[in-house]
């Protein structure tokens, strides 16, 4: 077999192995059943990195899901360590999308007047859940915290105003996960099953950001593609 007309097959198979596993460990949160959640998380960042790897996705994008896989590891664990490392992981993916979207963004940037409100509006999100979070988080956490929020605020910024509707509901998505999680740390009242809601919208995050980032690079390549056939033809 080609290994080129291969990739379709193994790029599909990959997609529906990370969904398969989305499904699985939502339910396995659903119902509170653990060992199905300490396998399955895990297994969903490599997944999407290998799918959108073979789509030919940008090192940085694949490197943003790698961290994703390790912070997703590391908060497997209830310990303070391992919150703050993971904390780190999601960081240096935040910068890895930040990078990307500076290099990357695309046709559906948005006009810079939507663009600046787009801008003021996520600064005062930022600005009001710090707010509203920093008394009750622990002393320890609440620079860290707050630093974070600031970067991952600033990552959903840019995925909306350079990258489109489908990056910026990723990365509004991953705003509500976090801030879900940051709700849990300054012990406020939380929904039934919250770890269920965290990673409902942290997958579909994430598989939002690596769906626009290959859409925006796929209309970037298309008029490159429709040139060379346009010369192609002519005599």
């Amino acid at each position: 077999m080609n290994p080129r007309s291969a990739h379709p097959a193994v790029s599909r198979a990959l997609l529906t192995g990370f969904a398969l596993a989305a499904l699985l460990d939502l339910l396995s949160l659903a119902v509170g059943y653990d060992p199905a959640h300490i396998v399955t998380k895990p297994l969903l960042m490599p997944l999407l990195a290998a799918y959108a790897a073979l789509r030919g996705a940008p090192r940085l994008l694949v490197a943003a899901l790698l961290c994703g896989w390790g912070g997703d590891t590391l908060l497997l664990s209830d310990a303070d360590p391992a919150f703050l490392a993971g904390m780190a992981c999601f960081a240096a993916g935040h910068l890895c999308y930040l990078a990307l979207f500076r290099t990357y963004g695309g046709p559906k940037r948005a006009p810079r007047v939507r663009a600046g409100l787009l801008v003021a509006g996520y600064a005062v999100a930022l600005a009001f859940t710090v707010t509203l979070l920093w008394p009750d988080l622990p002393a320890d956490l609440r620079v860290p915290v707050a630093g974070y929020s600031a970067l991952l605020t600033a990552m959903a910024g840019a995925a909306a105003t350079r990258l489109g509707l489908v990056a910026g509901v990723g990365g509004a998505l991953f705003m509500v996960s976090d801030t879900l999680i940051a709700t849990g740390v300054a012990d406020w009242p939380q929904p039934p099953r919250p770890d269920f809601w965290i990673m409902l919208t942290y997958v579909a995050a994430q598989f939002l950001l690596v769906q626009g980032v290959l859409g925006t690079l796929a209309e970037r390549r298309a008029p490159t593609a429709a040139y060379r056939e346009v010369r192609s033809t002519t005599p």
